[in-house]
């Protein structure tokens, strides 16, 4: 039986991708050893490396303004380590719009003031906030978005542009590489990497350099000021070097299947088949506004709890996999991340139309 994964992340990787890992794993480059068991200083790795930052600075049409960083923790770290570095005890204006966000912005709080500028809690984050609407702070030390939202499903269709002289951030850990973006709009953008960019463990970052002389040295550990990891090529200490090679191996693939443009492409098109599926459902309901739906996270519900429960189980047993909501809403979700082929999409309407019929 074949298997589809709808995690949320960790997630499925492209099936090329595996099967490269798995046939290098024990014997990288006939080096005898496996790639994690290799001197991230030595001649294997260096290369590997240099690819990874190379595939996203053509991917992304990343300049030389900024840098591209690997670093350890995740993007939930990134949560308080741009705060660190960037806030100095002024205000920063933030975004709402899902559960990620808000902890963003808690751990902001730590290190100056947070402006909300915006905000959809009170509607169970089921809609991204009119940027008309934004109360923004003329002189704040940055502005941070959530660009996706994987609990929520929903996402900035279009994003916002920076108000002059403020940096905009975004965590953009659920859809980076899902379509192009103009990333001088950014001062910085990051994403950890276990939806679309491999392993868990690590986050991308791409930061604009003159970004990191804001940081007070003094007042910021080392391992957590951008300027270690600008000033090291992301190798100050032993950086996550299996995470790294996965990334190199994912934009390898994003680049073989035609870049941004073609995945964006390919990702509408999936859901778009699922959502007008839904659309045209008496059964299923969609909690998100549809001009802000999620192309990568698609959350869903049944008439009740228990035929939610139904659902997940029997879904699986017809090999579709990971499809509970995420535990602080409930519901189902299928996380349709650059990995998954339409084919897994339609396997899912199949089953979804057939569960429909046996439980109306």
């Amino acid at each position: 039986m074949k298997i589809y994964n709808f995690a949320a992340g960790p997630a499925m990787l492209p099936k090329a991708v595996m099967e490269k890992a798995q046939a290098e794993f024990t014997n990288y480059q006939n080096s005898g050893s496996g790639l994690m068991e290799l001197s991230h200083r030595g001649k294997l790795f260096e290369p590997v490396l240099a690819r990874a930052e190379a595939n996203v600075r053509e991917l992304l049409n990343v300049s030389d303004d900024y840098a591209v960083l690997f670093i350890q923790g995740g993007a939930s770290m990134q949560f308080a380590m741009l705060a660190m570095n960037f806030l100095n005890g002024g205000v920063a204006d933030y975004v709402d719009t899902g559960v990620w966000s808000s902890k963003a912005l808690k751990e902001a709080k730590m290190f100056g003031s947070v402006n909300v500028v915006a905000s959809s809690k009170e509607t169970k984050y089921d809609h991204i906030p009119a940027e008309s609407e934004w109360k923004r702070t003329a002189d704040a030390a940055y502005l941070h978005i959530t660009s996706n939202n994987t609990i929520a499903g929903t996402r900035f269709t279009k994003l916002p542009k920076p108000t002059p002289g403020v940096p905009m951030l975004s965590d953009m850990s659920s859809d980076i590489m899902s379509r192009p973006f103009d990333i001088n709009d950014f001062g910085m953008v990051y994403a950890g990497a276990q939806k679309n960019l491999g392993p868990s463990g690590m986050a991308l970052v791409i930061l604009r350099k003159d970004l990191a002389a804001r940081t007070d040295d003094s007042k910021v550990p080392t391992m957590l000021r951008y300027s270690t990891y600008i000033e090291n090529d992301s190798m100050f200490n032993t950086p996550p070097t299996f995470a790294i090679y996965m990334l190199a191996l994912v934009t390898d693939w994003v680049r073989e299947q035609g870049g941004l443009a073609a995945m964006e492409k390919i990702n509408e098109e999936k859901a778009a088949y699922l959502y007008d599926f839904l659309d045209n459902s008496s059964f299923y309901k969609s909690p998100v506004a549809k001009a802000d739906r999620s192309i990568m996270n698609v959350v869903f519900r049944t008439p009740s709890e228990e035929l939610d429960a139904a659902f997940v189980k029997e879904a699986k047993e017809n090999g579709l996999t990971e499809l509970k909501g995420h535990r602080l809403v409930g519901g189902c979700r299928a996380s349709i991340y650059n990995a998954m082929p339409i084919e897994g999409v339609k396997a899912l309407v199949e089953f979804m139309k057939k569960f429909e019929l046996a439980n109306k």
